[in-house]
């Protein structure tokens, strides 16, 4: 078949000239070419396997802020029970309720109970403060240290410091989440030179 002929049905129709065709499989719009070769490999460290980050990924960046919050937290609430164990230590002096035996009793008790609080939570909040500051050059010792903390924290979230704990719960797992995860044990096992 030939398209010049007039009385062909599937030539072209009369009066214009066929249109050269792409070939079998070219695209349509060829642009600018592409590169040659094959994609970029990701960089290789000099004892095999991906080449460890150089900078710090987001959701361990992220991590360490919510380490920070948390200290932040634990001086807020240091300081609340300090003021309430103080309040009831001034309560438990007062003439007006030096009569009553059940008020006493409960002072007596609960005093030294939240001056215990204070004492632990002081000394967690050293202990949070440490472990913010080990994100930027710590290793897999200071990244398992932290999962340990924040799943304890996370559980003391929930108990006993039910009403007060539950940002602390929150935060926890998520600490926990980003520094278990893939990016937190290619930052904390990268090689330090």
């Amino acid at each position: 078949m030939s398209y010049g002929d007039p009385n062909n049905p599937y030539g072209a129709p009369q009066g214009q000239q066929p249109q050269q065709q792409p070939g079998y499989g070219y695209p349509q719009n060829q642009g600018q070419a592409p590169g040659y070769g094959y994609p970029q490999a990701p960089p290789v460290s000099p004892y095999g396997g991906p080449a460890a980050p150089t900078t710090m990924p987001g959701s361990v960046g992220a991590a360490r802020v919510m380490m920070w919050v948390i200290v932040g937290l634990q001086v807020v609430g240091i300081a609340i029970f300090a003021f309430a164990a103080a309040a009831l230590n001034a309560a438990k002096d007062d003439e007006s309720l030096k009569d009553n035996t059940a008020f006493q009793d409960l002072v007596g008790d609960s005093t030294g109970v939240i001056w215990g609080y204070v004492v632990f939570g002081l000394a967690w909040l050293v202990f949070a403060a440490v472990l913010a500051t080990k994100f930027k050059n710590g290793g897999n010792g200071a990244r398992i240290t932290i999962l340990v903390f924040a799943i304890i924290t996370a559980v003391l979230g929930i108990y006993p410091f039910v009403i007060v704990g539950l940002v602390h719960t929150v935060l926890a797992i998520l600490v926990a989440v980003f520094v278990g995860n893939a990016n937190g044990k290619a930052w904390f096992n990268r090689p330090r030179y």
